[in-house]
């Protein structure tokens, strides 16, 4: 009997385990949802809310009633999922803006839309390559190489797909303090260097004693490699791009400049926009996210970047991180 007893103890104790895990669980998924979720008991009264929600709304609070305005004739849409939980009714409460839904949904499909094209290309030309494998004269060695570097740039659209990606859901933390930029540059530099000569296109980079930059270092690499491969990519033979890290009225502000082809004025204001290419630009190689990518990242610091160019006489592009 005490065998007994003591066995349906320890199977209590592990079923309040469990519970115990899955109320915590279930309390972390609504806690940290960038979405404004809401649970309401019955009597409409706030039971738990993602951190956003209590962000968004003045004084929310558990215990507290959900003001009506939110459920009816406000800048809300609410979404309302009435369930029951041992008997008692609960609510779960999806607050958006209006309008949000269809915008996100319009930018999701233009966003897939422009993956699939991008992906489109390299396809095309891989396949291209493997039917001229099987040609009489065919160089096999040649035609490898070349199918390497469209499954390459396939590579290269994905992972910068799933960055940006990363950092659109907040699964990437952008900023985490203050930090010395040298190690960094010092790394990019010497990891492009074989392409830049390939390029014909000089690297210098520089940043001024005592400057930190307020990005993880993975986030300035992103940064820095993303501009200096524009740069190899656009600037041409025999020019140099030069970036620099340095202070200017309390702000850090990282200046990339070359002195290339530079760009049109018609093209400087998409230069940042996802896979957008000038003319000039098609035949590049590059996944056309790379400025994309310098853009969220800056911006999600609380940064900001502008760039300036003149047509044959090269493109700056200035990240500004302001101070305190």
């Amino acid at each position: 009997m005490k065998r007994l007893f003591g066995a349906a103890k320890a199977d209590i104790e592990a079923e309040a385990r469990a519970l115990r895990i899955e109320a915590a669980r279930a309390r972390v998924l609504v806690e940290e949802s960038r979405e404004i979720v809401i649970v309401l008991d019955g009597e409409l009264n706030v039971l738990a809310a993602s951190r956003r929600a209590r962000e968004a709304i003045d004084g929310l609070a558990d215990g507290h009633p959900l003001p009506t305005q939110l459920l009816q004739g406000s800048t809300y849409e609410p979404v309302l999922v009435p369930y029951e939980v041992n008997g008692d009714r609960e609510t779960l409460v999806y607050l958006r803006e209006a309008g949000e839904l269809p915008a996100y949904e319009e930018l999701r499909a233009g966003f897939t839309a422009a993956v699939s094209h991008e992906l489109r290309t390299p396809l095309a030309r891989l396949l291209a390559l493997l039917e001229t494998a099987s040609l009489p004269g065919a160089d096999p060695l040649e035609l490898l190489e070349q199918g390497r570097r469209e499954v390459e740039q396939m590579r290269e659209l994905i992972d910068d797909v799933l960055f940006l990606s990363e950092l659109e859901t907040g699964r990437t933390t952008v900023v985490l303090g203050l930090h010395d930029p040298e190690p960094v540059l010092n790394e990019v530099a010497e990891e492009l260097r074989e392409s830049a000569d390939r390029a014909g296109v000089t690297l210098v980079f520089d940043a001024e004693p005592g400057v930190e930059v307020p990005l993880r270092p993975r986030m300035l690499r992103m940064v820095v490699e993303n501009l200096a491969e524009n740069a190899l990519r656009h600037a041409g033979p025999g020019t140099t791009f030069a970036l620099t890290v340095g202070e200017d009225g309390g702000d850090v502000v990282v200046t990339a400049v070359d002195d290339g082809v530079g760009v049109d004025a018609d093209d400087l204001p998409r230069l940042f926009e996802r896979f957008y290419r000038s003319d000039r630009a098609r035949a590049s190689r590059g996944t056309g996210l790379g400025l994309a990518i310098v853009k969220h990242v800056v911006t999600s610091a609380g940064g900001s970047i502008e760039a300036s160019a003149t047509p044959g006489h090269g493109l700056t592009i200035s990240c500004r991180f302001h101070g305190g």
